[in-house]
């Protein structure tokens, strides 16, 4: 556990937009090794409202949800409401980084096999300089949306599964690393697979940026992305590990990969608003995870022997 320190203004910030958003849990009816349901679809329509709410969480805390202030609390807040309703299991992960207080977000739905950990996550963090709809408001909104399926069809997973909002990853993977530092052995061994969102939502995609982890030897998900889009016309390139919070999880030996839809025009800008997502490229992202998703929460985890190969 962290050392005691003093209340500081976010941290109250953060104690204050909890009480406000705290409502009652819905019994969560998971269980362990059921038949999955049909992999679900959403249409933007259920993902943009979520990118609405960051940007008006920006709007009235300076243009941005940046590490260490009211606006990064308020965003947490707001997705940790959102996880409760629906019956997950949520906890707020504190860590310092440059003398102020982040905070990861860790949602686990009920059910499935706890030495069999499968973890999608994306950063909830915008620069200082902009509200950062797209980067990573679009990576948040998606993961949300797919655990808030996951919640609608009552999923049974033979693996666990567990979802999380990353702080201070913009400041250099601040939040993704201190998790993964504090992982014991047995926590860390338990993740099967990482699989990561950052900027889901650009506007002219040309093509989806698969991340492709050579250093663990991860196979099986970087073609079952490559596969999804493959499947409906839609090209993709290889990006390594270092790309955004892959890096921490990549970097302890944990299976990573995930994508992006490409650099936006406005990264890391003050026009990095609502108007710097494409809701069909937003809407697209989100199903791509959720297919993967509900492919290997479904999957018996395979021996090495029976990793699938790269393609040529």
């Amino acid at each position: 556990m962290p050392s005691p320190r003093p209340v500081s203004l976010t941290a109250r910030a953060l104690g204050a937009a909890l009480l406000l958003s705290t409502v009652p849990a819905v019994a969560a009816t998971a269980a362990t090794h059921g038949p999955a349901p049909a992999v679900p679809a959403v249409t933007a329509a259920e993902v943009v409202p979520h990118l609405q709410a960051l940007q008006r969480i920006a709007d009235r805390n300076g243009g941005n949800r940046a590490h260490g202030t009211r606006g990064y609390a308020e965003s947490v807040a707001y997705v940790k409401q959102a996880l409760d309703r629906a019956g997950f299991r949520t906890q707020l992960r504190h860590f310092s980084h440059d003398g102020k207080d982040g905070y990861n977000l860790i949602a686990d739905w009920p059910g499935g096999d706890p030495n069999h950990v499968l973890l999608s996550g994306a950063h909830l963090d915008s620069v200082p300089m902009g509200p950062g709809i797209n980067d990573n408001g679009s990576g948040s909104a998606a993961v949300l949306t797919t655990a808030l399926q996951v919640a609608k069809a009552e999923l049974e997973p033979e693996r666990h599964l567990r979802f999380a909002w990353w702080g201070a990853e913009e400041l250099g993977m601040a939040g993704s690393a201190d998790y993964v530092k504090n992982l014991s052995a047995a926590d860390r061994k338990a993740i099967d697979l990482y699989l990561n969102l950052d900027q889901a939502g650009s506007r002219n995609v040309q093509q989806y940026l698969v991340v492709k982890d050579a250093k663990n030897g991860e196979t099986a998900a970087f073609q079952a992305f490559e596969n999804w889009f493959g499947a409906r016309g839609l090209a993709t390139f290889d990006i390594p590990l270092d790309s955004s919070d892959t890096q921490s999880f990549g970097d302890a030996g944990i299976p990573s990969s995930g994508f992006s839809s490409g650099v936006s025009d406005c990264l890391h800008s003050a026009c990095d608003n609502l108007a710097n997502v494409d809701p069909a490229t937003q809407a697209t992202s989100t199903n791509a995870l959720i297919g993967v998703v509900w492919q290997f929460a479904a999957k018996t985890p395979a021996a090495p022997a029976a990793t699938a190969t790269v393609r040529s």
